[in-house]
């Protein structure tokens, strides 16, 4: 009994750490790339090449710790068929996400971003109406409202609001909406589930070719030109270590918890974010207004967590029975036979 009971206490210790491990990653990532493109020390105010570099980083280690050493497995079940049709898009939404999330730090606070963010379930869900996936219920619509609302009252207290930074903020947020769409068709319609280092070893590389078509356009001819930036290797290497690390953390919070505890998780990551953001960067400015919005809006999305959670444990229970009954008709046939 002794012995169980220390098993399940260091079982209860590494789950906390993980999720520590996940909060501070997300977080710490954030304000990395926030003081990478906006410090002057670094000076490098190039966020479609800092989501280039991440994801040929992330392909490149991706292959190393499946193909070369073989510390993880790669799922199978990919077909050239499910590829062009799921996972090209799945590649092209995350590098979009990437792509104009990191650049509206350059134009808002990363408080403010994270605000905005929260309005990512009213896309999600109606994309997810559009597609199908989804049905409109007088419930969901008012959640969706609060969540709305809620993003309405944060944005009306911002002080230095920078409508091209709510530009780009908004695309990111309508970019990871169509990536989450995508991968619930992957999983619903094509039958196939993946964990995260699977999903980053099929997606990184289609999201790095996205990516590099617009920098050699956009991006490539600024650095040519402005031969002050400077970006030091160790920082470079660390930066993408901390996205491929933070990847990982997901992996490892689902294996041991839940899908209900990476959500919780990720909405104390949100307000940890917002409030350390005012005490690390200047442009961060706090006001009564901003929190209150911004509180509305979280309690739409622990409200709509919930509503899917519900939804996602009845539908494995309606499976469950049905897969009882089928059992039991086989058998009862066979015992005929």
């Amino acid at each position: 009994m002794a012995d169980r009971e220390r098993r399940m206490f260091r079982e209860q210790v590494l789950t906390y750490a993980y999720i520590l491990l996940y909060i501070a990653l997300s977080s710490g990532q954030i304000f990395f790339n926030k003081w990478v493109l906006s410090s002057k020390e670094i000076n490098f105010p190039f966020p479609l090449g800092l989501t280039l570099l991440h994801m040929v980083f992330s392909s490149v280690l991706c292959f190393l710790l499946t193909k070369v050493f073989k510390v993880m497995k790669v799922e199978d079940g990919m077909t050239l068929e499910i590829y062009t049709t799921s996972v090209i898009p799945i590649g092209a939404m995350f590098a979009m996400t990437l792509w104009l999330g990191n650049t509206a730090y350059l134009y808002i606070s990363v408080a403010f971003a994270q605000m905005l963010k929260a309005i990512m379930p009213v896309a999600v869900f109606i994309l997810g109406v559009a597609a199908g996936l989804e049905v409109m219920s007088c419930r969901m619509l008012l959640i969706m409202s609060v969540i709305s609302f809620g993003v309405v009252v944060a944005s009306y207290g911002e002080i230095n609001i920078n409508w091209i930074g709510v530009v780009y903020q908004m695309g990111g947020v309508v970019g990871e909406a169509l990536r989450l769409i995508f991968m619930e068709i992957l999983v619903k319609r094509k039958g196939l589930k993946l964990n995260p280092i699977s999903v980053m070893y099929y997606v990184s590389p289609c999201s790095a070719l996205c990516l590099f078509i617009p920098w050699i356009f956009l991006e490539k001819p600024k650095m040519d030109a402005l031969e002050t930036w400077h970006f030091p290797p160790l920082m470079l290497t660390l930066n993408c270590l901390c996205t491929f690390a933070l990847n990982l953390s997901v992996f490892l919070v689902i294996s041991h918890t839940s899908a209900l505890t990476i959500r919780v998780a990720g909405v104390v990551k949100d307000w940890v974010v917002v409030l350390f953001s005012a005490l690390l960067f200047a442009d961060t400015k706090l006001t009564i207004i901003n929190l209150f919005g911004y509180g509305i809006a979280i309690a739409g999305v622990a409200a709509y967590n919930n509503h899917k959670l519900k939804k996602e444990a009845s539908r494995a229970i309606s499976d469950d029975s049905q897969q009882t009954q089928l059992t039991a008709t086989t058998t009862s046939s066979t015992s005929e036979i």
